[in-house]
């Protein structure tokens, strides 16, 4: 049986403060053991009371949230969920940056009870953040830290005159919880144009892959953008699904282009791998390199199956370093995985396959 998971709320506004200790509270394995209304208060409550997870606003007066997670990740690392209004999606990857471990997105920056829709995904990421391995958290962390260090990528795809030719190859990429830093590693380490398109389905709410994309174009030689329907899907080319929607894939003639579709009734993983993979495995059949790392779920395991029966290849990151081995453990348990390796080597794996 798993033990609870103790809480501690930390949030300047005692409406929200009162709202997520009444949706944690009332989920059985949580327990909320304290709450906060400054980073000064959090701190003094974070070593006092211990908690195995936090909630965490960031704009407060006295102490921002930024300095509060600076400061507990350097003095006790413990998993934190930022709960950010939409309008604030470069803070949240601030924050990733910091040591949080994942983020919900309030659906209005003002007061409201629509804040009691963020129930299911809250409960969900508190459920399984509150298990989170910090030493692995940190560890991709300062890898993109050195990432950071290296000069400014500047030989992008449009400067190769790759043109239109088709990509040799395609790349789908999932993820979840503790994704965000993971691509980032891997889209760092490529400081070259490929010649293969790259396809990524992250788990995140609309409004935030836009920023998320640009923020990771700095750092790689690829090209990478929030896809946008109608996409031709070209070498050196990174399309990230848009928070929200589904990304497919449609062949004219000699054409892939992208197609951003709506979600299905009832569906759980938005955008999806799942839905990802199926398309890429119809379209570019063995050409396919399929990448799943770190996240909560099994999203990805449907599509790893496609995907292999097509001819393709599967690669997973092992579970020494993923923040929550539940996707990629999921995809190994289906036999169609031809590699296992921790993050540090996905990237070359990748290479490798695609023959380059």
């Amino acid at each position: 049986m798993n033990p609870v998971i103790r809480v501690l709320v930390v949030d300047d506004s005692a409406f929200n403060r009162r709202t997520i200790i009444k949706m944690l509270e009332a989920v059985p394995g949580i327990e909320v053991v304290g709450y906060a209304c400054d980073g000064e208060e959090g701190l003094r409550k974070v070593f006092d009371l211990q908690p195995d997870l936090i909630t965490l606003d960031l704009e407060m007066p006295r102490m921002d949230g930024f300095t509060f997670l600076r400061i507990v990740m350097a003095g006790r690392p413990t998993p934190v969920i930022v709960i950010s209004a939409r309008s604030e999606d470069e803070n949240v990857f601030r924050a990733l940056d910091f040591g949080a471990v994942d983020f919900v997105a309030k659906p209005s920056a003002r007061i409201s009870p629509e804040l009691f829709n963020i129930r299911e995904d809250l409960v969900r990421k508190v459920l399984s953040g509150g298990r989170t391995d910090m030493t692995k958290v940190l560890q991709r962390n300062r890898q993109i830290e050195t990432a950071a260090l290296l000069p400014p990528t500047s030989r992008k795809v449009e400067e190769l005159s790759l043109g239109n030719k088709p990509a040799k190859a395609l790349v789908v990429i999932g993820a979840s919880t503790g994704g965000p830093p993971a691509l980032q590693t891997i889209f760092s380490a490529i400081r070259e144009p490929l010649s293969v398109a790259f396809a990524v389905v992250q788990h995140m709410p609309p409004g935030f892959t836009r920023a998320f994309a640009e923020r990771m174009n700095k750092l790689s030689g690829l090209t990478i953008s929030e896809a946008a329907d109608g996409d031709l899907v070209l070498p050196g080319k990174v399309f990230i699904a848009p928070g929200g929607k589904n990304l497919v894939f449609e062949q004219i003639k000699q054409e892939v282009r992208i197609r951003v579709v709506n979600p299905l009734p009832g569906q759980r993983y938005i955008p999806s791998v799942d839905i990802l993979f199926n398309s890429a495995a119809e379209t570019f059949a063995a050409k396919t390199v399929a990448v799943v790392l770190t996240g909560m779920g099994n999203d990805g395991h449907q599509g790893v199956m496609a995907i292999k029966k097509a001819g393709g290849t599967v690669i997973a990151e092992s579970e020494e370093s993923s923040v929550v081995f539940g996707m990629p453990k999921e995809a190994i348990a289906t036999g169609c995985v031809d590699t296992v390796a921790p993050l540090s080597l996905v990237c070359g794996e990748i290479i490798r396959k695609i023959g380059l």
